[in-house]
């Protein structure tokens, strides 16, 4: 049984219909990446998980739980964890205060394995710049930051909303082997992004959307094979 897994969503934003009858699983520790061009509804699919966006219709279930129609933060609480593509760091806090505000224990009240010093050990320029105010931080270590932050909560799945836009392609590389322990820790992730490179390294399967339907799926070596498929529905 998947570990999360969406079944004939319908979402709306007023009465905009922006995804139909979306269909998608995601096994305990893979990597699932959502592709798409902009506007294909790759953002509005994990607004749906998190309940930023909850569906009209269809079914949203995590584990034994039916996430629809949950707010989002009892969505947070049940373990899944979003960083967001605009970030929203607490610009006034330090990096350390930044962590600290988002600390919390797992579902089942245990310690969790995600601790300040874990995320500076799988992110070394925080630990650098603890001290320091988030709104000083660059963009990449703003990104860092708020996947940490993420982090903080001690997940099970965590959702990562464009990650790599608007970075230089140096952090873009650095961040990809974070993302890759992550990764190798056995931590389960979606991921919604539009850079087909930055993705091939990291996703065991691949869904492309496009109108807000799924339009392809399928393993990550089978399109990385298909390039008919990446020019009709990734190129611009």
């Amino acid at each position: 049984m998947p570990l999360l897994e969406l079944s004939h969503v319908e979402t709306y934003y007023g009465d905009s219909h922006v995804l139909f009858d979306l269909s998608l699983s995601v096994d305990v520790g893979e990597v699932v990446c959502l592709l798409g061009r902009n506007g294909a509804g790759k953002t509005t699919t994990v607004r749906t998980i998190i309940g930023l966006t909850p569906p009209r219709s269809g079914r949203v279930r995590f584990g034994e739980h039916d996430l629809a129609g949950l707010p989002p933060y009892q969505i947070a609480r049940l373990g899944i964890g979003l960083v967001p593509e605009d970030r929203r760091i607490f610009p006034n806090l330090t990096v350390h205060e930044n962590l600290e505000v988002a600390r919390r224990p797992r579902p089942d009240g245990g310690p969790g394995p995600w601790s300040a010093e874990r995320v500076f050990d799988l992110f070394p320029v925080l630990r650098e710049r603890r001290r320091q105010l988030g709104g000083t931080l660059s963009g990449g270590e703003q990104q860092m930051l708020t996947i940490a932050r993420t982090l903080m909560g001690n997940p099970e799945v965590l959702l990562l909303d464009e990650p790599s836009e608007g970075l230089a392609p140096l952090v873009v590389e650095l961040l990809g082997a974070q993302l890759g322990r992550l990764k190798a820790s056995g931590l389960t992730i979606v991921l919604a992004e539009q850079s087909v490179r930055f993705v091939s390294r990291l996703g065991d399967r691949v869904y492309i959307l496009e109108k807000g339907m799924v339009c392809y799926e399928g393993p990550m070596a089978a399109f990385l094979g298909d390039e008919a498929v990446r020019q009709a529905y990734l190129a611009v």
